[in-house]
């Protein structure tokens, strides 16, 4: 399985290479306020695509840490009523017969 996926990453490589190599030509990104950058389109494109992985994992951290919280929430709930249930198991159990 590692030798698929180490054949795998590089032919991912080679071809974001040969994208890269084809896509080196100037280009103008136009914001507001007349203000303009300019660069290699690859660049902008890696550029954006980092900012917006950045961002998507920004917005998915408060989710992981609610779950998080509630993760160690319920383990602490699960261990006390183990606790509960090994409590009642090591009890003397009244034998039921009804003789006296």
């Amino acid at each position: 399985m590692k030798i698929v996926t180490t054949v795998l990453g590089c032919i991912l490589f080679v071809l974001f290479f040969g994208f890269a190599l084809k896509n080196t030509q100037e280009v103008d990104l136009h914001f507001f306020l007349n203000y303009e950058l300019r660069g290699p389109l690859v660049l902008m494109l890696l550029a954006f695509f980092v900012v917006g992985a950045a961002l998507g994992i920004l917005a998915v951290t408060p989710t992981v840490f609610r779950h998080r919280r509630e993760n160690r929430r319920h383990t602490s709930t699960i261990a006390e009523l183990q606790e509960g249930a090994r409590r009642v198991a090591a009890q003397p159990q009244p034998d039921g017969s009804g003789a006296q």
